[in-house]
């Protein structure tokens, strides 16, 4: 995996990291679930843009379109790198919370994202240690 995908995927730890403070704040604040709204939308693009990159450059993957994360998530699933219809609901609560004014959105998601979207957020982190970032460093180690 080359250098431009490692700085995206650390950055999706850090990210992912960072949203799952999200669990021990107190999720009636306002300014809480505002951050916990942008911060699941930056982690939630970050992971689907990794899944772009380990199709592409681990599974030579490229016949989908580049910009669609409904098109990459139904390829991480077709390789078994993500399970389960969540993913989709995970990009439409996405794609809401891009158009919540008002919060509205957010306080009826947020739950959601605190106790399973940030689950499988990390079991996909999980998925590219054990596949595709260990492979990677014995390669290099050879």
């Amino acid at each position: 995996m080359d250098e431009k995908f490692k700085r995206r995927f650390r950055s999706f730890e850090n990210s992912l990291d960072s949203l799952s403070e999200a669990r021990s704040r107190d999720l009636e604040d306002s300014f809480v679930l505002s951050g916990t709204s942008a911060k699941y939308s930056i982690t939630f693009d970050l992971s689907w843009k990794c899944m772009k990159d380990i199709l592409v450059q681990y599974y030579f993957i490229t016949g989908f379109a580049a910009g669609s994360p409904r098109e990459v998530l139904r390829e991480a699933f077709g390789v078994g790198m993500i399970s389960g219809d969540i993913w989709m609901e995970m990009l439409r609560v996405r794609n809401q919370l891009a158009h919540d004014y008002d919060g509205v959105i957010v306080k009826e998601y947020c739950q959601r994202i605190i106790r399973d979207y940030i689950d499988k957020l990390y079991e996909f982190r999980d998925w590219a240690y054990s596949r595709v970032l260990t492979e990677d460093q014995e390669e290099e180690d050879r």
